[in-house]
């Protein structure tokens, strides 16, 4: 007895002494928030995979059809409107295979109800046109008519988006619901005006708005209620102002100044987030003014502390996009656009160098609030996808899966799909059962799956502090820190997207111990330097499990530290 006593004492005392000693060293964390461990995979749910044929509607429309309305292009690689059978079963049949994947969390396209049939106005659609909507469905989901409504091409009679949230859940993904805050359904320039176009539905499916086909600047909020609902701003072109002045295309326009609009979209969005979802990705959040958004997402957390939600501001300027997350305006995240025009330019075509990326990483000094909450991606559904060969996808992954920010990769990319495509070219392109069941074979694949799998499991990569070591041409080293608590980890990461293999050499920061090579096997004892060769479009990444005591790169990462701490502090009066 007295020899487990003593036995237990030993190990008590032990972990008194790591946790003291835990406690008394600095803290080097790019951030705590819990959603930054898991890489989203975006999938326009319509466009991914019909798991359930019989809610296609595929006679419904009538003269105005919905279903499969293909877009000729001239190199014969047609885009298409209409709808195309994707659905929630769709996702749900798949989810092992985007876990498997390495993704932590599935965003799905908006789930409301939109219009029944394909709406007439607006320009005619080409396969380079851009906000031109004749002949066009609500296929993705952003033309909402009634918020409370599941659209009917979605579920399953044995599948409600309720059940869509369990069973992600089951295979441990996370649900990121797509949401739109700023309009509604296409309202006016229809030669003859069609139902539920320009019109909001209640809950109860009473009709509590509509544009009557009227041009924005002939409504009349004052004499009509069915028109309140909007802003009667006429649309503003570049050559008058911004924008973000006045309607997006023909859409109805939501009046932020009513707050029957806001009552509106939160009761929706409530009804939809107490259904599983864990985080909300805001559509066009740059068509609403900062204290609108302030009060949207103070009224969601009341009800879900913490949830955490990414702004699409379509715009890259940094300074702009990141006032949406400071905490006095919306107090989210954004997609980073400014660090993605650069990865297009070094993993595209163009093939840029690594130093292309250094100053949209915004590491020190810069506009955001917390640039490791930063949403990172290459392309989206509104841009052409990614012009690059198979290497240039699987540098960008690498990138990508190791680099600050919390990765989003668009559906298909894991093969290429579609490459280079705009949107009614074929970016949104069906992609199907056969090509998920194919996409294992695509070179792209494998070094996707490997380099994701890692970020998954190394929480240095997830919410380390990055120190840059080189950004160069075709060589990119740099660390990624995680101190904090019992977690002491930092992650060496080399990068080559040259064409040749290439032999590293690193000084510079690093740490003498014994590293351990994460993508391979063995480790490499360090003392003063480390050699590596890295493959052709090849990553390594070394970690070492040991608090930080290199000075030069305790240095580093201190002022990583200061410098978030003044950020908080000046944005915090």
């Amino acid at each position: 007895m007295r020899s487990f006593a003593k036995l237990s004492l030993g190990v008590s005392l032990a972990l008194i002494a790591a946790s003291a000693q835990a406690a008394s060293r600095p803290d080097y964390v790019g951030t705590l928030e819990p959603f930054a461990s898991d890489a989203v995979y975006f999938v326009v749910t319509d466009r991914f995979v019909n798991g359930d044929p019989s809610n296609d509607h595929r006679d419904q429309g009538g003269k105005h059809r919905t279903f499969d309305i293909p877009v000729p292009c001239p190199d014969k690689v047609d885009g298409n409107i209409g709808y195309l059978g994707g659905d929630f079963k769709g996702v749900l049949n798949n989810a092992d295979y985007i876990r498997k994947l390495g993704f932590g969390a599935v965003w799905i396209t908006p789930i409301i109800d939109n219009p029944d049939e394909a709406f007439t106005g607006s320009k005619p659609i080409s396969c380079t046109s851009t906000l031109t909507d004749r002949g066009k469905t609500g296929y993705h989901g952003y033309w909402g008519v009634n918020f409370y409504k599941l659209d009917e091409h979605l579920p399953s009679k044995d599948l409600d988006f309720a059940g869509l949230t369990r069973g992600l859940h089951d295979a441990n993904l996370k649900v990121v619901l797509d949401i739109v805050g700023n309009h509604g359904s296409p309202a006016w320039s229809m030669p003859v005006k069609q139902p539920q176009f320009g019109q909001i539905f209640d809950k109860d499916g009473k009709l509590i708005a509509d544009h009557q086909n009227l041009p924005p600047q002939q409504l009349d909020p004052k004499h009509n209620p069915l028109h309140a609902f909007y802003n009667n701003i006429g649309p503003v072109d570049a050559d008058k102002g911004s924008i973000f002045d006045g309607n997006l295309a023909e859409l109805g326009d939501f009046n932020q100044n009513n707050p029957a609009v806001m009552d509106y979209l939160v009761g929706a969005y409530l009804q939809w987030t107490a259904q599983g979802v864990d985080a909300l990705r805001i559509d066009t959040i740059g068509w609403l003014p900062h204290p609108w958004w302030n009060e949207f997402v103070k009224r969601i957390r009341a009800e879900h502390p913490g949830m955490f939600m990414f702004g699409e501001a379509f715009d890259y300027n940094a300074a702009t996009i990141a006032e949406h997350t400071w905490p006095s305006n919306a107090n989210v995240s954004v997609l980073d656009f400014p660090l993605r025009g650069a990865l297009s330019s070094v993993f595209g075509k163009e093939q840029k160098g690594f130093e292309t990326l250094a100053e949209p990483l915004h590491l020190l000094g810069g506009p955001y609030a917390n640039p490791y909450e930063l949403m990172s991606f290459y392309d989206n559904h509104d841009m052409a996808r990614l012009d690059a060969s198979d290497a240039g996808f699987i540098d960008a992954h690498n990138w990508l899966f190791t680099a600050r920010g919390i990765p989003v990769l668009y559906y298909g990319s894991e093969t290429g799909f579609m490459r280079s495509r705009a949107e009614h070219a074929g970016n949104r392109a069906y992609f199907g059962q056969e090509r998920v069941d194919a996409a294992p074979q695509s070179p792209i694949f494998g070094p996707l799956q490997r380099i994701s799998l890692l970020r998954q499991n190394t929480p240095a990569l997830q919410r380390g502090l990055q120190v840059t070591e080189r950004l160069q041409g075709d060589q990119a080293v740099f660390y990624r820190v995680l101190q904090h608590g019992d977690t002491a980890q930092t992650a060496l990461v080399l990068l080559n997207k040259g064409d040749a293999a290439s032999s590293f050499e690193v000084t510079r920061y690093l740490q003498p111990g014994t590293w351990r090579d994460a993508l391979g096997s063995g480790s490499v004892k360090v003392t003063s330097g480390l050699k590596a060769d890295v493959p052709a479009h090849g990553v390594k990444v070394y970690l070492l499990d040991a608090p930080v005591k290199q000075k030069a790169l305790q240095a580093e990462l201190d002022k990583g530290m200061a410098d978030q701490k003044a950020r908080t502090e000046r944005l915090a009066r």
